[in-house]
């Protein structure tokens, strides 16, 4: 990590912020693969999502969930739904909350994407539901 962020009080309190929402497994994972090529972009996404946006104290950590969940939705974004649909066991954010959401990204952002981030967030839980009947924890799921 370079000097300017690592030791920042924002950076540690992305990385908290991220433990706590994505899981350590996850973190640690990310952190296993960073390489001096991507370094710079994970102290971003670090200090500026995780730091900034979702350590923010005027939503709660279910609402920036769902907000997250449908523009990544609305994006096309399926990687990042299944790992914030993840995150949902972590924030609050229970399926209703998440299905109301892409409620909105197929009013807002069209059928198309809401059908297939339904699709995604369907499996998602399928798994996070086998995982916990088989007592596993989810963490482990692919991103």
């Amino acid at each position: 990590m370079t000097d300017s962020s690592a030791g920042s009080p924002r950076y540690a309190k992305g990385t908290e912020t991220r433990r706590a929402v994505l899981g350590n497994a996850h973190v640690d994972r990310a952190q296993a693969s960073q390489t001096a090529f991507d370094q710079p972009f994970q102290e971003l996404i670090t200090e500026g999502a995780w730091g900034t946006v979702w350590s923010g104290q005027t939503w709660t950590r279910r609402e920036r969930s769902m907000v997250t969940i449908a523009l990544l939705a609305a994006l096309g974004h399926d990687d990042e739904v299944a790992m914030h649909v993840r995150a949902t066991a972590n924030t609050g954010a229970t399926k209703e909350d998440i299905r109301e959401a892409l409620m909105h990204v197929a009013i807002y952002a069209g059928v198309p994407a809401a059908n297939h981030a339904f699709k995604i967030a369907k499996a998602t839980y399928a798994q996070m539901d086998a995982a916990k009947a088989a007592g596993g924890d989810d963490e482990e799921q692919p991103a």
